[in-house]
C-alpha cells in the first residue's frame, strides 16, 4: 500500500538578511518549502547557496510571507505581499507606523526581538530566535486565524510571544532595545576615542564591557529608519537616562556609598528577575474562552494576557459551525491562569480554566 505523500507548507521571505535569512532556516528545519526575494538579488542567490531558501522568487502559494526588510521599506512590501492569498506578518522594531499603514485583516505585525553582531545572511542561524521573545501587534480588524498562525509559526521557532498594541510596543521597545543601542554605540565610540591616548584601553576591555557593546556591533543602516520612525519614543528615554546618569555621577561625585549600594543592589534584584524559560506542560493550562466570531477578538484577548504579564504559549480558534461565536482557548502558566480569566470574565467574556496535563 502506497504511502501518503504529504506536501510541505509553503512560505514567502522577502528580505534575506540576518533576519530573514533565519527565519527561513527555521521554516526549513519544521519542513516548509521557502522561496526568498531580496532587493539585492546576489543576497537572495547566497541565501539559496546557504539553504535559507528552497527558491529565489515569490510563491504565489505560499501559505505565509515574513517581510524582513528596514522598517522603513516594509510598508510598500508589505502591500504587495498581500495582493496573494496568505497571510503577511513583518519583522520591523517599529510597529506603528507600518500597522497604521497597512490596514488588512491578513497582516499581522511582528518584531523578533533577536539579532547578532554577525552581518548578512551569512550570520542567519535556525536557533536565532530560540528563547527570544517575538512580539505580535495585531489590531481590532486582524483576522484571528492570521494571529493564530503567526503566533503558532514563530511559537515552533522557540520563541516566546507576547501580544502588544503598536504604540505600546514602540514605547517601550525604546526602553530595552533602541536606546541601549544607541548607548552601546556612544559608549564605544568613547572608548575608541580615548583608545588613541592609550593604546592599552581596548586590550582591557574585558568581558563587561564586551557584553555591553556587542550589539553595537550590528548593522548601523537599519538604525536610521528606526531612529527616525520611533523618535519621539527614543527621545523621552534617553532624557530619562541622562536625568539617571545624572544623579548617578552625583551620587558617586558626593560619596554617598549607602545610596550607592540600595540603587546597585536594586539594579541587580531587577536584572535577576528578568523572566527565563517556558514552564513543564504539568506547569501549564488552558484559558478557554467564549467570543464573538470576528475580528479583533483575539487580539483584545492575547493582549489583555501581555498587559497581565502572563505569557501566552499556545493559541487555538475553534469557530462555530453556525457562525456568530467561537472559542478561544490560551495555553498560559497554570500560576496565572485565574487571573487572565477573571480579567476576561470582567470584560463581558466567559472563561474557563483548564489543567493542561
Amino acid at each position: 500500500m502506497t504511502g501518503v505523500v504529504v506536501s510541505p507548507r509553503r512560505a514567502n521571505v522577502v528580505g534575506t538578511g540576518l533576519i530573514g535569512g533565519s527565519v527561513g532556516l527555521a521554516l526549513r528545519a519544521h519542513g516548509w518549502h521557502v522561496t526568498g526575494a531580496d532587493a539585492d538579488h546576489s543576497c537572495a542567490a547566497q541565501a539559496l547557496a546557504l539553504g535559507a531558501v528552497d527558491a529565489v522568487g515569490t510563491d504565489p502559494d505560499a501559505e505565509l510571507t515574513f517581510v524582513a526588510v528596514p522598517v522603513g521599506a516594509a510598508p510598500e512590501l508589505v502591500r504587495a505581499a498581500l495582493d496573494g492569498g496568505g497571510v503577511v506578518t513583518d519583522v520591523g522594531s517599529v510597529k506603528a507606523p507600518v500597522v497604521a499603514a497597512v490596514d488588512a485583516p491578513r497582516f499581522v505585525g511582528g518584531h523578533p526581538m533577536a539579532g547578532s553582531e554577525a552581518l548578512g545572511v551569512d550570520g542567519a542561524r535556525a536557533d536565532l530566535f530560540d528563547g527570544a521573545t517575538w512580539v505580535l501587534t495585531p489590531t481590532a480588524t486582524t483576522d484571528p486565524d492570521a494571529q493564530a498562525l503567526v503566533h503558532s509559526v514563530v511559537r515552533s521557532f522557540g520563541a516566546e510571544v507576547v501580544t502588544l498594541d503598536p504604540e505600546a510596543h514602540d514605547r517601550l521597545v525604546a526602553t530595552v532595545s533602541h536606546v541601549p543601542h544607541l548607548t552601546a554605540a556612544t559608549l564605544m565610540e568613547l572608548a575608541a576615542g580615548r583608545a588613541e591616548e592609550h593604546a592599552a584601553l581596548l586590550q582591557l576591555a574585558a568581558g563587561g564591557f564586551r557584553d555591553m557593546t556587542r550589539i553595537a556591533a550590528g548593522d548601523p543602516g537599519i538604525w536610521l529608519d528606526i531612529c527616525a520612525d520611533n523618535r519621539d519614543a527614543i527621545l523621552d528615554v534617553l532624557d530619562g537616562l541622562l536625568a539617571s546618569l545624572t544623579d548617578m555621577r552625583d551620587v558617586v561625585a558626593d560619596g554617598r556609598r549607602d545610596e550607592l549600594l540600595a540603587r546597585l543592589r536594586s539594579a541587580q534584584a531587577a536584572r535577576r528577575s528578568l523572566p527565563d524559560g517556558v514552564p513543564p506542560a504539568d506547569e501549564l493550562a488552558e484559558v478557554r474562552v467564549r467570543i464573538p466570531d470576528q475580528p479583533g477578538e483575539l487580539a483584545a484577548a492575547t493582549t489583555l494576557a501581555s498587559e497581565l504579564s502572563v505569557n501566552v504559549y499556545d493559541i487555538e480558534v475553534a469557530h462555530s459551525a453556525g457562525g456568530g461565536r467561537g472559542n478561544l482557548i490560551l495555553v498560559v502558566d497554570a500560576r496565572r491562569a485565574e487571573d487572565l480569566s477573571n480579567a476576561l470574565a470582567a470584560r463581558g467574556r466567559t472563561a474557563s480554566v483548564h489543567p493542561l496535563a
